[in-house]
């Protein structure tokens, strides 16, 4: 905004032509007050009101430091009601009155009586080349005209037309130019400013109306929005607002309780209400006599659990009561490590304990007898007849595998008469055993060992001895090598006749025909040897063989019309038979096939 300035080309300012005259620089020092009778009588300004020259003149003699803006604070503060006059620099051009806008409104200024009865003359000679002030003013521009509005009229106070629709600050005014007090009427009408006459010397305004100026409103009122500012919260809706969040936390709290009651509770009792499952009633336990369970029940009480310790070794293995007398049949090999002066106990299917005694054994066979005394209510196991069992028949074993006592497995007959062997631990052949056995699938483990292999009837038919391992061939369970199916049990008629041989004498006696064999012949049949052990000849002058004919070198390929295709296996069919029975032997000799007949020996056991 440019008040008092040319608008006309205006020249730079240094190429100013000065004759006769040296420029001025703004003073250092302040600039003082001329004396009111030498003051000049001020240029005439034309076009321009009496009354604004008057106001501008008075605005400029009540300023002080003859430079716009004083001394560089917001707004200057007048030090007395009567300021002195100040010697103002000469103007280019006639000074023209600021437009006025509504945007920024500014209230008539009062003159100084001084001012009305004095002429001013400016310092310096118009500005020909109308240089405006860029920079700092140099001293041919006039200074700036300050504005100094106040913040509200007084009462009574005329308002110019174009502020008659709001006082500044969003309150509005009366129609027609009237100021409308707050809490009180509206104000008459005043004439237009040409209408009224030309004001004589006033009275000098308070120093309460020249306040700090506020291009933006008035004070302590936003300039569009009247009210507490924008952001700002009174403090009831503080409060409410303060209650609320409290109420929230508190609410959050509270559910947060009673979900974790409710989640504790849930977890320890199962849910809100009992969960009761269904379930059948307690039956009567029975079960038929023929199943597994109606077998296991019947066959249990009369086995036991041995566990034997020796010098050296010790082992654990099963048995079955023979008598109640307190005769129990197991395998040699299960006794074998107590040795002569070992310890056996032996435990029944309910837990009572007793100590056992080795009443005899037989290694050929694999099968010894332990005795028990001073327990009374035994139940011996019924025997049945291995002759009877057929391929397919159901069979149930019971043990200890592992030492896990009273374990029930089941399976079928697999296969039967399965020449196999034992032992030879010993590397003389002395502590080998043949059996002519019974295969079966039921599992049978280490520690099945001497327990019984019984029918559907709960009789014994077999005892378990052996089983094939997947690494190590046919073996006695007193490896550590798992079942996989393959079980062997001796069949209890030959049980039957040895432990009754070892109950009534100790020992037990072998069948045998007087010949040796060639263990190491690799062809089809078992073949006699040349010669027998420590020089004795291979066939026993005057036993059964020799009498039924049978010489050095011949092999024998049948026995009861079956087929025998190695030495082990013909010791296996011979010894499941009893001394003096007969057999039908079939054998080559001189690439031509004889068959003769004869009746077994018998030969003590070890």
């Amino acid at each position: 905004m440019e008040d008092g300035m040319s608008t006309g080309p205006k020249a730079k300012w240094w190429s100013r032509p000065t004759p006769g005259r040296t420029a001025r620089t703004t003073p250092d020092g302040p600039v003082h007050a001329a004396d009111p009778a030498d003051t000049p009588p001020a240029p005439e300004v034309r076009g321009v009101p009496d009354e604004a020259r008057t106001a501008d003149a008075a605005s400029a003699a009540g300023d002080g430091t003859g430079v716009a803006g004083g001394t560089g604070e917001a707004g200057p503060q007048l030090r007395s009601a009567t300021p002195e006059p100040v010697a103002l620099p000469p103007t280019s051009v006639p000074a023209e009155p600021a437009p006025s806008t509504p945007s920024s409104p500014q209230a008539e200024p009062v003159p100084s009586p001084a001012a009305a009865t004095r002429p001013m003359t400016p310092l310096h000679e118009p500005d020909p080349y109308s240089t405006p002030p860029y920079g700092e003013p140099g001293p041919w521009a006039p200074a700036p005209p300050v504005q100094r509005p106040v913040p509200t009229p007084a009462h009574g106070t005329v308002v110019p037309p174009q502020y008659a629709g709001t006082d500044g600050a969003g309150i509005h005014a009366a129609p027609g130019g009237r100021f409308t007090p707050p809490g009180g009427p509206a104000l008459p009408p005043q004439p237009p400013l040409d209408a009224r006459p030309v004001p004589g010397p006033i009275e000098p305004a308070p120093p309460a109306q020249w306040v700090q100026y506020d291009p933006w409103g008035a004070p302590h009122r936003p300039l569009t929005h009247p009210g507490p500012p924008l952001g700002a919260e009174t403090g009831r809706r503080k409060n409410r607002r303060g209650s609320l969040l409290v109420g929230a936390v508190l609410l959050a709290l509270v559910a947060g309780g009673i979900g974790g009651g409710i989640g504790s509770y849930i977890e320890r009792n199962g849910g809100l209400t009992r969960v009761e499952l269904p379930q059948a009633g307690r039956s009567g336990g029975g079960r038929a006599p023929d199943s597994v369970a109606g077998i296991a029940a019947s066959a249990l009480p009369s086995v036991v659990t041995l566990h034997v310790s020796g010098a050296t070794e010790g082992g654990t293995g099963t048995g079955f009561v023979l008598d109640r007398a307190g005769h129990i049949l197991t395998n040699n090999h299960v006794v074998a490590p107590a040795g002569p002066s070992g310890r056996i106990t032996v435990t029944f299917s309910g837990g009572e304990t007793a100590s056992g005694e080795i009443v005899g054994k037989d290694s050929g066979y694999d099968l010894a007898v332990v005795k028990v005394t001073g327990v009374s209510g035994l139940k011996p196991l019924p025997l049945g007849n291995s002759d009877n069992v057929q391929v397919g028949d159901p069979v149930v074993a019971i043990g200890a595998p592992f030492d896990l006592s009273n374990t029930v497995t089941s399976g079928i007959i697999s296969a039967k008469d399965r020449p196999i062997t034992a032992g030879g631990e010993k590397g003389d052949g002395s502590d080998i055993s043949y059996v002519d056995a019974l295969q079966t699938d039921a599992p049978i483990n280490p520690g099945n060992s001497g327990g019984p292999l019984v029918d559907t009837d709960a009789h014994v038919i077999g005892i378990n001895s052996a089983i094939r391992a997947a690494d190590s061939g046919s073996s006695s369970e007193g490896g550590q090598s798992g079942s996989i199916g393959l079980g062997f049990a001796i069949p209890i008629n030959q049980g039957k006749r040895v432990a009754e041989e070892l109950i009534n004498t100790g020992k037990a006696t072998h069948p045998v025909i007087g010949v040796t064999l060639d263990m190491k012949y690799t062809g089809d049949g078992a073949k006699v040897g040349a010669k027998g052990a420590d020089g004795k000849p291979a066939v026993t002058p005057g036993g059964p063989g020799a009498e039924a004919g049978i010489r050095p070198g011949d092999v024998i390929t049948e026995v009861d019309g079956r087929r025998v295709h190695s030495g082990e296996e013909l010791i296996v069919k011979i010894r499941a038979h009893r001394p003096g029975d007969r057999l039908d032997l079939g054998l080559t000799r001189g690439g031509k096939d004889l068959s003769i007949s004869l009746t077994l020996g018998s030969a003590t056991g070890g």
